[in-house]
């Protein structure tokens, strides 16, 4: 395990530890947005006492990147930011044949975190007028759907009833994924295999996370902006945020630069890791591909909580979160997650499973304290919920004497919450 200082300060699916319901929102101040597509926010008073918050757990969370490699990832990283700098944990190796050590300087596949990228775009169009959150999919794309109930808010809110293609797609995990490995889908095609299922609920009834939601989100924000979705996401957020190691790479299959492997697990249970570090992610797309490092992870989630991409009236739509499950365990805003940890702690964000990665990019409300963490493997749902732990003991610090001892398996955690389909 190695600590390694950062000098950048900065910002289906998965689980995290231990989660309490019924803790109330934090309040948050907002800072004037730096997009120029984004209207001046009003100034908002901050109190003039900051809460005090614990000390990053830094040992809890080496303890958790640990745990995910014993859960079978290669290696596993995680940097946190707060009031006091980043500090940053790596563990194992991010080339298992080079045996280059995992670096947090390293770039890697996000996944579903992608889709709170998307859903700041669409909801900057909101902020200006060209969009409304609860009129019909149909009245910006003229008969895409089959039913013109469903609103741009059922899509952000995975509340549109559209199935997600991935369940068929990936059903036998490494056949799946070399099927798809290096071709390229259209937005229609994509859509296409959704609605040649049955729809999973009526639209506005239920949670049910499909990648389907946010494939037509993309196609929204180009028949809006009359512009790639890549463009539409280095105008408005990675240039204005100055996210150096952030982009969207479709359809080349390359990382450039320094970069961590991804490593799928097979089905079968001893059969060897697959790399599947290059690939289009055509499959996902605005669902999926964007590319990014753990500082621009804690710059973009910490710029999103401060309110520089957003207005504050669509920031407070964007994480007024509703229940996923039946415990109440779990939340879910436009396009933003919300876990709610044992110490009373509220952080949103997102979570990304994409073949050889599991991620995870969160920050409190007030965008004070931010983590971002990744192991370069997926399929492998105990290594998600390992990593997991990073965010209870980052934003939780450390357990008092009484408790007892921090480990990785002392944590407890919810089942995962896969954004594509775990099949171990």
């Amino acid at each position: 395990m190695t600590v390694s200082p950062h000098r950048r300060l900065a910002a289906g699916a998965t689980l995290i530890a231990a989660v309490v319901a019924g803790v109330a929102p934090a309040t948050s101040a907002h800072a004037a947005p730096s997009a120029p597509t984004v209207p001046s926010a009003p100034a908002v008073t901050r109190a003039a006492t900051p809460t005090p918050v614990p000390a990053p757990d830094m040992e809890g969370v080496a303890a958790a990147l640990s745990a995910a490699m014993t859960n079978g990832a290669p290696g596993a990283m995680a940097r946190f930011t707060g009031p006091d700098g980043v500090q940053v944990r790596t563990a194992g190796v991010r080339d298992r044949v080079s045996g280059a050590a995992m670096d947090t300087r390293a770039r890697f596949r996000i996944g579903s975190v992608s889709k709170t990228f998307s859903s700041v775009v669409l909801l900057q169009l909101v902020d200006e007028g060209r969009v409304e959150l609860d009129a019909p999919v149909n009245r910006y794309l003229p008969g895409l759907l089959p039913d013109d109930r469903i609103t741009v808010r059922h899509l952000l809110t995975h509340r549109s009833g559209l199935a997600d293609y991935t369940d068929k797609m990936f059903a036998q995990t490494v056949p799946g994924f070399e099927a798809v490995r290096n071709r390229v889908f259209s937005y229609q095609e994509l859509l296409d295999l959704s609605l040649s299922e049955p729809r999973t609920t009526e639209p506005g009834v239920a949670y049910k996370y499909s990648n389907a939601n946010f494939v037509v989100v993309g196609m929204l924000i180009e028949k809006t902006t009359g512009k790639k979705v890549g463009l539409e996401y280095e105008r408005r957020i990675i240039k204005p945020l100055k996210l150096r190691n952030t982009s969207y790479v479709h359809p080349d299959t390359r990382i450039k630069g320094l970069h961590a492997r991804g490593y799928l697990h097979p089905d079968e249970a001893g059969a060897p890791l697959v790399d599947s570090t290059e690939q289009t992610v055509s499959w996902a797309q605005s669902a999926g591909a964007v590319i990014s490092d753990p500082a621009d992870l804690n710059t973009f989630m910490t710029a999103l909580m401060r309110g520089r991409l957003l207005s504050p009236a669509m920031l407070d739509a964007m994480t007024t979160v509703t229940p996923t499950d039946a415990t109440n365990t779990r939340f879910y805003g436009l396009g933003l997650r919300r876990y709610n940890l044992t110490c009373g702690a509220q952080v949103f964000g997102h979570t990304g499973t994409v073949q050889g990665f599991y991620t995870y990019a969160f920050a409190t409300r007030d965008g004070r304290r931010s983590l971002s963490a990744m192991a370069n493997t997926s399929n492998r749902g105990a290594a998600n919920t390992a990593l997991g732990g990073t965010l209870e003991a980052a934003f939780c610090g450390k357990k008092p004497a009484a408790a007892g001892a921090r480990s990785a398996r002392s944590v407890p955690v919810l089942p995962a919450e896969a954004d594509l389909p775990e099949r171990r």
